[in-house]
């Protein structure tokens, strides 16, 4: 059974900041894309950093299995404590395609159902984002020190929220959702950046309607709820990763901590 240690954390962080770079090596040349079976792109970026992470954490914890984006058929479920990796090695392959830099590496280690490990590294933006339970959550800073997070308190009576919108999968039920919210101005973004400005205070809300799958929010989730946040579907329930055979999420809103 895997310990949460700053040992621990900082191990995963290497590997995603390592998948990154090697994401990037792809990001400064021509690349060609694939379309896969559901018509979702793939590069060999998503395949370089797919197996560096997947290596590196069958060698760092052989006893904990991974379900990866980019190799879900020999996943056979969580160990017997109930533990698995959930990994995206490219997360915002759209976006990495655009070259807009605002795609992630999504590491993120579940125990019973709930994301209690989470790493998302932001390579083209030199951004890494770690947390952990009963460690906090952190956002690294360019001397390699750990910085605290923490999502801020909801608007004030008349101030805007401060929402941010997915960059590449806009959904009609956006706009109604934002007109009972109330005064807002959203910031279009793609990945898991979003939920990670999120837990470092720098916007309020996320919501997300349209398919999303476990490895999209796994990390990202493990960040804000230890930085004070919530993610949770339309009805307030805790995003569950416990049925790793239904990959889909529902639809869910991420939360500042006093949303």
């Amino acid at each position: 059974m895997p310990t949460l240690t700053k040992v621990l954390l900082k191990s995963v962080e290497q590997l995603a900041v390592e998948a990154g770079a090697a994401i990037m090596q792809v990001y400064r040349r021509e690349f060609a894309v694939e379309l896969k079976a559901d018509h979702s792109p793939l590069t060999e970026a998503d395949k370089a950093a797919h197996v560096i992470i997947v290596r590196g954490l069958q060698a760092l914890t052989p006893d904990v299995p991974v379900l990866s984006e980019e190799d879900t058929q020999r996943f056979e479920g969580a160990n017997a404590e109930g533990f698995y990796w959930l990994v995206d090695p490219l997360d915002g392959t759209k976006e990495f395609i655009k070259r807009n830099d605002e795609f992630t590496v999504n590491i993120a280690l579940i125990e019973r159902g709930q994301p209690v490990l989470g790493v998302v590294v932001a390579p083209a933006l030199s951004r890494t984002y770690v947390a952990a339970s009963g460690l906090g959550a952190f956002k690294i800073v360019e001397d390699g020190q750990y910085v605290a997070i923490n999502t801020a308190p909801a608007p004030q009576v008349g101030q805007p929220w401060r929402v941010l919108g997915s960059r590449s999968h806009p959904d009609p039920r956006m706009s109604n959702w934002l007109a009972a919210l109330g005064k807002h101005s959203v910031q279009p973004m793609g990945s898991s950046l979003k939920s990670c400005l999120i837990a470092e205070g720098r916007a309020d809300v996320y919501p997300r309607f349209g398919p999303t799958s476990l490895w999209d929010t796994a990390a990202a989730q493990a960040i804000v709820e230890q930085a004070g946040g919530r993610v949770v579907t339309l009805e307030g329930k805790p995003l569950c990763y416990a049925d790793s055979a239904q990959v889909l999420n529902p639809d869910f809103v991420v939360w500042g901590s006093s949303a």
